[in-house]
C-alpha cells in the first residue's frame, strides 16, 4: 500500500468511529437484552411449580416489551426494557430464594421444636479408638 492509501484509510476509520462505536453500543445492549429474556424465559419453565399467576405476569410483561424493544433500533428502549425485566427477574428470584429458606428451615426442626442437624449422631454412639497395629511387632 501507499502512504496515500494508508493515510486515507486512517481518515475513513476516524471518520467512522463513532458510527462504529454505536453499532458495537447496540450489539452488547441487544446480547445483553437477549441473553436476560432467555434467563426469564428459563426461570420461569424452571420453576413453573411455584410460580402464581401474578409472578409469571410479573415476569412475561417485561420479557415481551424487551421483544418489543428489539424489533426497533432504539438502543435506549431497549436499554429500559432490560433495566425493568432484570428488576423483576431480580424481585421473583429473591422471592424464591425465601421461600426455599423457609422451606428448608421447616424440614430442619424437629419435633422439640429444635434445630437438629440431619443424621446427627448421639453424644452417647460416640467412640474415642485407638487403632493398634501389632503385625509390624
Amino acid at each position: 500500500l501507499s502512504e496515500a492509501d494508508i493515510e486515507k484509510m486512517v481518515k475513513d476509520a476516524e471518520a467512522h468511529a463513532e458510527e462504529d462505536r454505536q453499532r458495537r453500543d447496540e450489539a452488547e445492549v441487544r446480547n445483553n437484552a437477549d441473553s436476560l429474556m432467555y434467563q426469564g424465559e428459563k426461570v420461569l419453565r424452571d420453576n413453573a411449580e411455584k410460580v402464581s399467576d401474578a409472578d409469571k405476569t410479573a415476569i412475561q410483561d417485561p420479557i415481551a416489551e424487551v421483544k418489543t424493544a428489539m424489533v426497533g433500533n432504539d438502543v435506549a428502549a431497549i436499554r429500559a426494557a432490560h433495566e425493568k425485566l432484570s428488576t423483576a427477574l431480580q424481585s421473583f428470584s429473591q422471592r424464591l430464594y425465601e421461600a426455599a429458606a423457609r422451606d428448608s428451615n421447616a424440614a430442619g426442626t424437629s419435633a422439640t421444636g429444635q434445630n437438629e442437624p440431619s443424621g446427627a449422631a448421639d453424644d452417647d454412639e460416640i467412640i474415642d479408638a485407638e487403632i493398634v497395629d501389632d503385625e509390624g511387632k
